[in-house]
């Protein structure tokens, strides 16, 4: 079965509904989403979203603070461009009803009560409490609820993108749209369009330890590389310095905010230990924080470091972060009285699908936003609270631009050929996935994690030279369902990391080699990967 789109969104995020919505005004949409709306990384964002909205900021200020923690290798004019264009994108987002928190004195919506995170000067994040993710994705969710040309596929994964020259299609190459898998009835369905955006998220679930939904198993990046999409910095995975540590308490991070509110980082003693690493303290860039965190770890032997803010206000507390509070206090722990127990937690992807200032990667038709992408925005480390900001731009640029070549330039898809399963059979044996499924993650974990070395990660390539061969067998040898599917993208991410951070000899912002543990200068380029045609595995440019 075919169904015909002018854009095909895939992914459900801030940057993809975004881009569907703006879409939308002119022509049809369809989004596509592995769960059920609003699942996904954007809607458990806790901190908020960074622009400059106080008289007291500036551009130059956020530039300046975005680029300092990208270590070098921030795009400058994409810095500028998103900085300069944050506050108008906001400013939509309230139109739309996004309710953020006020100020005390508050006469409307606009009047926001700012934050601040690590690594900014200024107070410039905007939040709903710590919740922010999950009222920006309300609001947007709301918003495609009333628009009739967009139409939602719940519960599908995209298998593959279908590019012109890969399937013999007449044309130069292109991107027509994608192979869609019903999760419930393990169909796969044509979706054609003459725009498609990736918007699919990061991959922390690549990792053992993350703060990602499950759903982050970074499939646009497994998808556009196997298309020969170019894909950058994948070496630089951002750890999350305070995930809740709990057997029970999956996937909970505590938000950056606490610590920009006040909190301080302590070993079980009650002594505090960031000053030693950096005069920032719990307030310098997240990758600072979450080396210092591991460092403890290692050299104690602490199973977790503790985030104390006994000495704030409970009142204030209560109304600052009642998410917070609500979920420690569910597994037995209360902020007020007693510090949090945290450890770090693989967060966010600042590297992936190469794109320009409006977008498009080089294959023409696919466009990218959000996490999924390599913007030039973060370099080597993201500023706390940039990544929403991020997907708001990008999403309303990379409509902007799909709707113009739209009109202009992208013909209608032509014929694309049903899935051929060819002599693919229904697999009884659930255990090859999840016995690779836990192998990746631990490799990850354990020899690609905050902390490498030249060992560990020729270890790793080994390990994954074999992985890689039995997926791809039973790709083929077995009908896809969800679970192969993202076994396969799992492992594909997992292999572009790993080529990545062996190819970069220095350590940079969110990557730290023991073995080349200075900064390089000749280094201070993009680390831009492609797939080898015969050996379909990952090179550099």
């Amino acid at each position: 079965m075919r169904r015909d789109f002018d854009f095909l969104v895939i992914g459900s995020g801030i940057a993809g509904l975004s881009f569907a919505l703006e879409a939308a005004r002119h022509g049809t949409v369809c989004v596509v989403t592995k769960d059920r709306m609003p699942e996904g990384s954007s809607q458990y964002a806790q901190g908020g979203v960074a622009t400059v909205w106080s008289p007291d900021d500036s551009f130059a200020a956020h530039a300046a603070d975005t680029e300092r923690a990208g270590a070098g290798l921030c795009h400058p004019e994409i810095v500028d461009l998103v900085v300069r264009e944050g506050p108008e994108r906001v400013r939509e987002m309230i139109e739309r009803g996004t309710r953020f928190s006020l100020r005390p004195d508050a006469e409307d919506p606009y009047d926001v009560d700012l934050g601040l995170e690590g690594g900014h000067s200024q107070r410039r994040i905007l939040h709903a409490l710590d919740a922010t993710g999950r009222e920006m994705m309300r609001a947007l969710v709301e918003a495609v609820g009333r628009d009739e040309r967009i139409d939602v596929l719940e519960r599908h994964i995209a298998v593959d993108l279908i590019d012109t020259a890969k399937f013999g299609l007449p044309g130069p190459p292109r991107c027509c749209g994608a192979y869609l898998l019903d999760v419930d009835s393990e169909r796969v369905t044509v979706a054609a369009a003459r725009s498609t955006l990736l918007a699919t998220g990061g991959a922390g679930k690549v990792y053992l330890y993350t703060s990602n939904p499950d759903v982050a198993s970074g499939d646009g990046v497994a998808m556009a590389f196997r298309a020969g999409v170019p894909i950058a910095n994948m070496e630089f995975i951002q750890f999350h310095p305070t995930c809740l540590y709990h057997p029970k308490a999956k996937s909970f991070l505590v938000s950056e905010t606490v610590r920009g509110e006040g909190g301080i980082l302590t070993r079980p003693d009650g002594s505090r230990f960031m000053p030693k690493y950096d005069d920032r303290a719990e307030l310098a860039p997240r990758d600072v924080v979450a080396r210092a965190i591991d460092q403890e770890m290692k050299l104690h032997g602490f199973d977790n470091v503790f985030l104390d803010v006994t000495h704030c206000d409970r009142a204030f507390l209560e109304k600052r972060f009642p998410t917070i509070l609500a979920r420690c206090r569910r597994f037995g722990i209360d902020p007020a009285t007693e510090p949090i127990p945290v450890v770090p937690a693989a967060h966010y992807t600042c590297g992936g699908v190469v794109t320009d200032a409006d977008g498009r990667t080089p294959l023409a038709g696919l466009y990218a936003a959000g996490e999924v992408a390599m913007t030039g925005l973060h370099g080597a480390n993201r500023l706390a609270s940039n990544s929403l900001l991020e997907g708001l731009v990008f999403g309303h640029r990379a409509a902007d631009e799909a709707v113009r070549r739209t009109d202009s330039t992208e013909a209608p898809p032509p014929d694309i050929p049903e899935w051929n399963p060819g002599r693919a059979r229904t697999s009884d044996e659930a255990v090859l996935i999840t016995q690779k499924w836990d192998e990746i993650r631990r490799l990850m974990w354990n020899y690609v994690g905050i902390v490498r070395s030249d060992r560990r990660l020729e270890r790793a390539r080994g390990r994954m030279d074999v992985i890689l061969e039995e997926i791809d067998r039973d790709y083929w040898d077995f009908l896809p369902t969800a679970d192969l599917v993202e076994l396969r993208n799992l492992a594909t991410v997992a292999d572009v990391i790993i080529a990545s951070a062996s190819h970069r000899r220095e350590s940079r912002g969110l990557h730290f080699n023991v073995d080349c543990p200075d900064r390089d200068d000749a280094w201070r380029t993009d680390t831009v990967l492609v797939r080898d045609p015969e050996t379909r595995r990952p090179v550099p440019v």
